[in-house]
C-alpha cells in the first residue's frame, strides 16, 4: 500500500475520532499484507510503515477506550427520570346545607383512589365580615393529622396535615370547616381550597377549586 495514502487515511481515522476496533484492526492487516514499493538505491521499509499503523492505531484505539471508560464511569440517569404519577384523585367544595343566616360550615370532599403517605389540605374562608372560627373536624382519625386554624392574607385559614408515617386510605374523606359571620346570606365565592397528595413512590397530586 502507498506510504503517503495509508498515512492519509489515518489522519483522517484520528480526526473522525470514532473508533471501531475491528475496521482499524483489518485496515493494519491490509497495510501489513500489502507490498512494499521498491525504489533503486534505498532498503525496503515495510517494518516501518507497519510500525507507524500500528502505533497511530494503538493511539486512536487508546482514546477510544478512555472515552468508553469516561461514560461508562458516569452515573447513568435513573430509570424513568420523568416524575412519577401522582395519585388518583378529585376534590370538590361545598356550603353545608346545615349553614344559616348567622353561621356556616364549609365542606371539602376528597376522593382518593390510591394510597396517600402524604397529605396537606387548606381551606380558606374569606374573611367577608364577622368571620370567627367555631370549629372543625374530619373524618379520619384526629390523632393522625395536625390542624391548625389562622387567619392569613385576608382569609380564615383552616389547614390539616397529615402526620409522619400515618397513610390516607383509598376513598372519600370530608374536610369541614365552621365559623361564624355577618348576619345574612354570605357570598363565599372567594373561599378556597388546595389539596396536596403524595403517593408512596413520591408521586404528587395538587387539587384547587372554590365554594362559589
Amino acid at each position: 500500500m502507498d506510504e503517503t495514502r495509508l498515512r492519509g487515511e489515518l489522519r483522517e481515522a484520528a480526526a473522525a475520532h470514532r473508533p471501531d476496533h475491528a475496521r482499524m484492526l483489518a485496515r493494519v492487516e491490509r497495510g501489513m499484507a500489502a507490498p512494499a514499493p521498491r525504489r533503486a538505491g534505498r532498503p525496503r521499509r515495510r517494518w516501518t510503515v507497519a510500525a507507524a499503523v500500528a502505533a497511530t492505531v494503538a493511539g486512536v484505539l487508546g482514546l477510544g477506550g478512555l472515552a468508553v471508560t469516561a461514560l461508562q464511569d458516569r452515573p447513568a440517569p435513573p430509570a424513568g427520570a420523568a416524575p412519577a404519577p401522582g395519585p388518583a384523585a378529585r376534590a370538590a367544595g361545598t356550603i353545608d346545607a346545615g349553614s344559616n343566616r348567622w353561621w356556616a360550615q364549609s365542606d371539602l370532599a376528597v376522593t382518593t383512589e390510591t394510597e396517600v403517605t402524604a397529605l396537606t389540605v387548606e381551606l380558606r374562608v374569606a374573611l367577608t365580615g364577622g368571620i370567627a372560627d367555631t370549629g372543625h373536624w374530619q373524618t379520619r382519625p384526629a390523632d393522625d393529622f395536625t390542624a391548625t386554624v389562622a387567619e392569613e392574607d385576608g382569609a380564615l385559614v383552616y389547614r390539616w396535615t397529615l402526620k409522619e408515617g400515618r397513610a390516607v386510605p383509598p376513598g372519600p374523606h370530608t374536610f369541614a370547616a365552621q365559623y361564624n359571620h355577618a348576619e345574612g346570606t354570605r357570598d363565599a365565592s372567594a373561599d378556597a381550597y388546595t389539596v396536596v397528595l403524595t403517593a408512596r413512590d413520591g408521586g404528587r397530586t395538587i387539587l384547587r377549586g372554590g365554594f362559589g
